[in-house]
């Protein structure tokens, strides 16, 4: 079986699945953003299993196939082609952040975006540095909030190798927009990375003008010591 056709079938499954009582508090837990099969996150995981254990990342047509489930109504189609992506973090290169740009562009909202900034464009950055100056900084300069909220949010999971002057850098960079993903990113990534170094957070958050929202979550962890 091609990916074409694991595609095909992994479609036909996730609507033989469909769950319309789930289906109405899952849109509304998102806004109204998207439509969903009703599929809860356990379920949708063992439905795709075999799918994305079988997905031939390496192939001409992945890409494609991603992109045909990011363009599918229903959001579960989007989380799945997430899933596959994380499967294969390791195979990323560089050519493939185009991909990982369209996906944090189209259908943008966190449940989405934070995992491709945590988990893939984290990865690749990691993989690369260089990307982080030849694209994160177009990135952090541009007018989409979720290319910024990426670049808050790729080091989540980098703890003691944590650049932090860049982590710091990044914050007073958009600290100023009123932006709710924005300050919510600046205090999530702040509260993460104390975990790690709780005096370089209290510092800078004591020597910089912050929004409380971004003070009251970055200072969580901190307070509980």
């Amino acid at each position: 079986m091609d990916n074409q056709e694991r595609f095909s079938l992994l479609k036909q499954t996730f609507i033989n699945a469909r769950n319309i009582e789930n289906a109405g508090p899952m849109e509304r837990y998102m806004k109204k953003h998207f439509p969903f099969l009703g599929l809860k996150s356990v379920e949708r995981r063992e439905l795709s299993k075999p799918f994305i254990r079988e997905f031939q990342f390496d192939s001409e047509d992945a890409e494609t196939i991603i992109k045909e489930l990011w363009c599918l109504p229903e959001r579960e189609f989007q989380y799945a082609a997430v899933d596959m992506l994380v499967r294969n973090k390791k195979k990323l290169e560089v050519e493939h952040l185009d991909l990982l740009q369209f996906l944090i562009e189209k259908k943008s909202w966190w449940d989405t975006v934070d995992t491709i900034a945590t988990h893939l464009v984290g990865a690749l950055f990691s993989k690369y540095p260089h990307l982080i100056k030849e694209r994160g900084e177009r990135w952090l300069q541009s007018d989409n909030i979720w290319l910024k909220r990426t670049m808050i949010l790729f080091q989540l999971k980098y703890k003691e190798q944590t650049d932090v002057d860049l982590l710091f850098s990044i914050i007073k960079q958009t600290s100023h927009l009123k932006e709710f993903f924005i300050q919510k990113a600046i205090g999530w990534s702040l509260r993460e990375y104390s975990k790690t170094n709780a005096e370089a957070v209290s510092t800078f958050i004591n020597e910089n003008e912050l929004s409380n929202l971004a003070k009251r979550e970055g200072l969580k962890y901190i307070q509980k010591r």
